[in-house]
């Protein structure tokens, strides 16, 4: 499965690609913005997409609207800090799968790419 990350922190791009290759998947790209997501969704077609909700210039939510107005199948894992109700209830609106809170619990985020996969 090839999986684009989407994060504005370095580190978290590097943990999370650490996480899914450890599971025998691909990360076919990165992106640090949601003008840059919307972009490499575009070019690169990704399996999964892991989309932080808080980034500037464009927000995980507005990328994942336009993601999934572009692709109505995408598969979108929002991943946040910020684990309040209404962040979680906008990216499922928005069309993500699934949500994870940071920092990320290995297991937890192995699973929800896991479902991906299937």
């Amino acid at each position: 499965m090839k999986v684009l990350i989407v994060d504005d922190a370095a580190f978290m791009r590097m943990m999370l690609r650490r996480l899914i290759e450890s599971e025998g998947h691909e990360v076919a790209g990165e992106a640090v913005d949601g003008n840059d997501a919307v972009a490499k969704y575009r070019e690169l077609q990704p399996d999964l997409v892991t989309m932080d909700i808080t980034m500037p210039n464009k927000d995980g939510i507005a990328a994942v609207q336009e993601i999934r107005a572009f692709d109505p199948k995408a598969k979108i894992l929002m991943t946040s800090a910020m684990g309040q109700e209404p962040m979680v209830k906008a990216a499922i609106l928005a069309g993500a799968y699934d949500f994870v809170i940071k920092p990320v619990e290995e297991e937890r985020f192995k699973k929800a790419v896991g479902r991906a996969a299937k």
